[in-house]
């Protein structure tokens, strides 16, 4: 399943996983944002109360729910030379 039907399919259940992983204002960038449908990047913000752990497992979860590779990244984790830029293209999900 290409990851842009995944993201369509799956929204609610993506969308649950983030809030309980502590995880808000989810967006998508990359390659589904660009239309090339390659692999899924989605941009989160964690609260206060989250922890590293929230993070992997976030992104474990999400892979095992849509079978495929999902990169979950912080605007602040962002390198400063693609921030800018991921922060233009990122679409709320």
């Amino acid at each position: 399943m290409k990851p842009s039907e995944a993201l369509r399919r799956h929204r609610a259940e993506i969308l649950a996983l983030a809030t309980r992983h502590r995880a808000h204002n989810v967006h998508v960038f990359g390659s589904v944002s660009r239309g090339d449908d390659s692999d899924l990047d989605l941009l989160v913000e964690f609260g206060p109360d989250a922890s590293l752990f929230d993070a992997f497992a976030l992104q474990e979860e999400l892979e095992s729910l849509l079978a495929l590779k999902v990169e979950v990244a912080t605007p602040d984790g962002l390198h400063p030379l693609i921030r800018t830029e991921v922060m233009r293209e990122a679409r709320p999900l």
